[in-house]
């Protein structure tokens, strides 16, 4: 039986600009062996809005994504999430503005293989300031949301690449951040399964009232999307 998150705990959807990314570059290397991987790029996301970056393997994307979510430090430009410029931020204070405002979706699902489908997602209380009961809880109802009621218990080996694809966006979800990030949820899935996780994707930023970047190299998943970024060589452009 599905069942919805407690709404204490899930405000309405909301509009306004939930990131705002400007001049966004990064360059490896100096002087003439310098490789410029993202070349100055400026966009916005709203709240409850789901965004498509689309482009080619090595076109830039996932560094782009990466700065983004503080992964990776950008050689120039500002990250504005909620108000805060994550660029002005320590190394120990980005960790924590991930842990609580940011939400990552990775294709390699990155879950933890000792640990059952609901410790996956009450893990991140240790890394929150959201206190364990409410993690807990917000778990508990995201599988059953997700149609994992039934397998929370069980460890990623037992689960399909479907169902764990599924824990790794309750993960992101868990904490109730306003940025979601996802870099290519369809690699390890066919297309069937593949479609089926990105429109769930969609349904979660939009029902949640989140902003959300998904990485892909497939035009069949950006009709999820509400728009679409391209980029090629960094250079970045709007469709």
């Amino acid at each position: 039986m599905t069942t919805t998150l407690e709404t204490n705990h899930t405000p309405p959807p909301t509009t306004g600009t939930a990131l705002a990314v400007s001049d966004l570059t990064k360059i490896y290397g100096e002087g003439r062996t310098a490789v410029t991987a993202v070349d100055g790029a400026t966009f916005g996301v709203e709240g409850n809005e789901f965004v498509g970056l689309l482009g080619p393997s090595g076109s830039g994307k996932t560094t782009l994504l990466s700065m983004v979510g503080g992964l990776l430090t950008p050689t120039e430009g500002t990250i504005h999430i909620g108000g805060t410029d994550l660029t002005t931020l320590s190394k120990r204070e980005q960790t924590r503005f991930r842990a609580n405002n940011i939400g990552f979706v990775f294709q390699s699902f990155n879950l933890v293989p000792f640990l059952t489908a609901r410790e996956n997602l009450t893990v991140m209380a240790s890394i929150s300031d959201a206190p364990r009961k409410q993690i807990e809880a917000r778990a508990d109802q995201l599988l059953e949301e997700l149609g994992l009621g039934e397998r929370r218990n069980n460890l990623p080996e037992q689960l399909s690449g479907g169902e764990r694809q599924r824990v790794a966006i309750g993960r992101a979800l868990v904490t109730d951040p306003a940025l979601i990030l996802v870099d290519e949820p369809t690699a390890s899935l066919d297309t069937e399964l593949g479609t089926a996780v990105v429109k769930l994707l969609a349904r979660e930023v939009k029902k949640r009232g989140k902003a959300g970047i998904m990485v892909t190299h497939d035009l069949r998943m950006v009709e999820f999307t509400d728009r679409t970024l391209r980029i090629v060589d960094g250079a970045l452009s709007q469709e």
